[in-house]
């Protein structure tokens, strides 16, 4: 809906800067509910809970923050929620590296 809405309501509204931000908001945040889904399939694959369930929190919270971030920024100009992105962008990384270590923890255990 977001790259929907981009592609037909934002096209003579905003500069194609701003449509390059707000095409790489959509990217990010379909890939990381692409992440989510993954997540919850491996739940039940038998690896870590706790890990998977921290993993997944990750990934919200960077979708919030880093897609979030981008979409503010292009449809309000508001420029304090710019360093909020990298926030978001550490996040991914937090949550990617917490769901490579649930996978390496059931391998050692196999």
């Amino acid at each position: 809906m977001a790259g929907a809405f981009r592609a037909h309501g934002l096209r003579g509204m905003v500069s194609e800067r701003g449509l390059e931000v707000f095409q790489t908001a959509v990217t990010y945040q379909m890939y990381h509910a692409i992440a989510l889904v993954l997540v919850a399939l491996l739940s039940v694959a038998g690896l870590s809970r706790r890990l998977l369930g921290a993993a997944a929190g990750f990934f919200l919270a960077g979708t919030l923050l880093f897609s979030g971030s981008l979409y503010l920024l292009v449809l309000t100009e508001i420029r304090w929620v710019g360093p909020v992105t990298p926030l978001g962008g550490v996040c991914f990384m937090v949550g990617w590296a917490l769901l490579v270590a649930a996978a390496t923890r059931r391998s050692i255990r196999e």
